[in-house]
C-alpha cells in the first residue's frame, strides 16, 4: 500500500529513541525525554505536533550494544512505517545516531513499492564505518554505512537484507571529522560529500540546493537526518561529539525552510542531543528551531 505522502498541512508524530547503545556517552539516551520536557517542538503556528512514543532499550539488552541497536531498529521500523501510512510525518528524535538505521529502514519499507529513498545526512561526521574500519567500534559511527548495505549483518539486515539507500540518492552536509576507512567507502560508492570547506567557499544555500537535486532525482521521496553536532559547538554545546567549525543554527534553519510544503519530503530525524553538556537549553532550542524551519507557516 502506498503511504499517504503528506500535504502542506501534515500532522507531525514524534518517535523518541532514548538509547545510547551505539555511543560511549550515556547522556544521549536522556535527549528525547529532555526535549519532550522542554517542549521545544510545540511552539508552532498550528500546533500540529504530538509525541507518539519513546522507545527504550530493555534492561536485559543494555550491556549488549549490537543486540540493543538491532532490537530498537526493528521496533522503529514498525513505528515509522505506521506513522507514514497513517498520512502523518514522522519526526524521530534520538538518542545516539545509530537510531538512523531504524528510521530510514522504516521509511524505505513504506516507500519500497513506489521507488527509492533519498537522504540528506547533516553531520560533522560521515558515520560510514564498519566494525572492520572503526577505531572505536562504536555503532553510532556506522549507521550510514549500514543503510548503504555495508557492515554487520545484524544491522544491515534490519527489515530485509537489501540496502535501504542507493549511493546516488544520498549526500552529506557539514562533514569535518572522519577517518580514512569511512571516507574510502563513500568515495568508492560515489556518495556526494559537502564538507565545511566547500560550504564556506560556496555558501550553504547553493550547497543545499544541489543536495536537494541529488535526493529528489529518481526517488519516491526523501528525508533529512540531522546530527546536532553538525552545528558549531560555540553556539550549541549540548551534543554527543562536538567538533569545532560547524554550521550556524540560523543558516541551517534558513536552508531547511526550502523544504516547507514539499510533499516529497517524507521524514526527519534529530539525533545526539546531550542535555548534560548543554548550556541554558541552547542546543535544545536549536533542535526546536530546525524542526520549526520545515513547518509551513
Amino acid at each position: 500500500m502506498k503511504p499517504d505522502l503528506p500535504s502542506t498541512r501534515r500532522n507531525i508524530r514524534i518517535i523518541g529513541v532514548a538509547s545510547c547503545a551505539g555511543a560511549p556517552d550515556p547522556a544521549c539516551a536522556e535527549g528525547p525525554d529532555a526535549l519532550r520536557h522542554y517542549q521545544v517542538f510545540h511552539d508552532t503556528p498550528l500546533q500540529r505536533i504530538a509525541w507518539d512514543t519513546i522507545l527504550r532499550v530493555p534492561r536485559a539488552q543494555q550491556n549488549t550494544p549490537l543486540h540493543a541497536v538491532a532490537l530498537l531498529s526493528d521496533r522503529q521500523v514498525s513505528k515509522v512505517e505506521a506513522v507514514l501510512r497513517a498520512g502523518h510525518f514522522p519526526l524521530v528524535v534520538g538518542g545516539d545516531h545509530s537510531c538512523a538505521i531504524g528510521t530510514w529502514s522504516g521509511v524505505h519499507h513504506a516507500l519500497a513499492d513506489k521507488g527509492p529513498l533519498g537522504l540528506i545526512w547533516i553531520d560533522a561526521h560521515m558515520d560510514s564505518h564498519t566494525f572492520a574500519t572503526s577505531p572505536s567500534g562504536q555503532i553510532h559511527g556506522m549507521p550510514l554505512a549500514c543503510l548503504l548495505g555495508y557492515g554487520d549483518a545484524a544491522l544491515t539486515a534490519i527489515d530485509g537484507a537489501e540496502a535501504k539507500l542507493r549511493p546516488e540518492h544520498v549526500c552529506l552536509i557539514g562533514v569535518r571529522s572522519f577517518e580514512a576507512g569511512e571516507a574510502d567507502l563513500l568515495h568508492q560508492l560515489g556518495v556526494r560529500v559537502f564538507d565545511m570547506d566547500e560550504i564556506r567557499r560556496r555558501g550553504l544555500t547553493e550547497v543545499f540546493d544541489e543536495a536537494l537535486t541529488i535526493v529528489r532525482d529518481g526517488t519516491a521521496g526523501f528525508g533529512v537526518s540531522v546530527d546536532l553536532d553538525a552545528l558549531d559547538p560555540t553556539e550549541e554545546p549540548g551534543v554527543g561529539s562536538p567538533v569545532p567549525g560547524g554550521l550556524r543554527r540560523a543558516e541551517l534553519a534558513e536552508a531547511l525552510t526550502r523544504l516547507r510544503g514539499d510533499p516529497s519530503f517524507v521524514a526527519m530525524e534529530i539525533a545526539e542531543y546531550n542535555p548534560r553538556r548543554d548550556h541554558k537549553h541552547a542546543t535544545a532550542d536549536a533542535a526546536g528551531d530546525l524542526v520549526k524551519a520545515v513547518i509551513p507557516l
